[in-house]
């Protein structure tokens, strides 16, 4: 599989971006859904990605270690109340097809490498999103309540994300998407860290995902998304040796 997508295919891509930026912008300025946002210091002892699980295949795959800029762990959280499925059940249908949550508007998920319907481990989906955000991804985990990604060359981000699904005691069913990244190359530290450009527009579609969540579940939005964001220096990152980074 070409590691990128072909040249007429980015031209279409490039030509999307105004209008694309122009939609998001639209919604993201016009939404009423309540978002909690909090931001605290990060360590690396305790805001390192997840190790790679044996036997992934790491070829190809965008580490924080070759990323810019500092690491950003974020978590956006959102209860679902009444919810008709259960974690696992969720879960499964996410997995078959995560365009069931992705907002049009912000991202398409496109399978490169894999059977469509399912997810496995090595499975790879490109990212398509308004403006020059998209990137190519690889599964790297799968489990009966989440699945993870690990980006890949050419993405905006070096590091992972995770979705997952869990039971509260109370019965309200608990989504969020985990993300541990720093900026892909230099342009993209600009943008994301100085600009605060790929940051928002990275706010709004895990926030838009979050919201779609009730639409499958079959149940009822809480007390809207809660994000956090744990901030770790660059040099506080560079100074443990990239150790924990996948």
């Amino acid at each position: 599989m070409a590691a990128d997508v072909e040249p007429s295919r980015r031209l279409a891509v490039a030509a999307g971006w105004p209008l694309g930026i122009a939609l998001t912008s639209w919604h993201y300025l016009w939404r009423i859904l309540p978002v909690h946002r909090s931001e605290e210091d990060g360590t690396p002892s305790e805001d390192l990605p997840p190790a790679l699980p044996p036997g992934v295949e790491e070829r190809d795959l965008q580490t924080p270690g070759s990323g810019r800029g500092p690491l950003l762990h974020r978590r956006y959280t959102v209860r679902v109340l009444d919810s008709h499925l259960g974690a696992e059940q969720l879960i499964e249908r996410l997995a078959a097809d995560p365009n069931r949550l992705a907002p049009w508007q912000v991202a398409r998920f496109r399978k490169t490498t894999g059977q469509e319907g399912r997810l496995r481990v090595g499975d790879e989906f490109r990212v398509h999103m308004p403006g020059p955000w998209d990137g190519p991804v690889r599964v790297v985990h799968v489990g009966a309540t989440g699945f993870r990604f690990a980006t890949m060359k050419g993405h905006l981000e070096a590091g992972q994300i995770e979705w997952r699904a869990a039971p509260r005691a109370d019965g309200v069913l608990c989504f969020s998407v985990e993300s541990w990244a720093r900026a892909g190359d230099r342009l993209s530290a600009l943008l994301h860290d100085q600009l605060r450009m790929a940051k928002e527009v990275q706010l709004y579609m895990w926030t838009s995902v979050c919201e779609r969540v009730p639409r499958v579940a079959g149940g009822r939005i809480g007390d809207g998304v809660h994000v956090l964001t744990r901030r770790v220096p660059a040099d506080a990152f560079d100074a443990v040796g990239r150790l924990g980074a996948p």
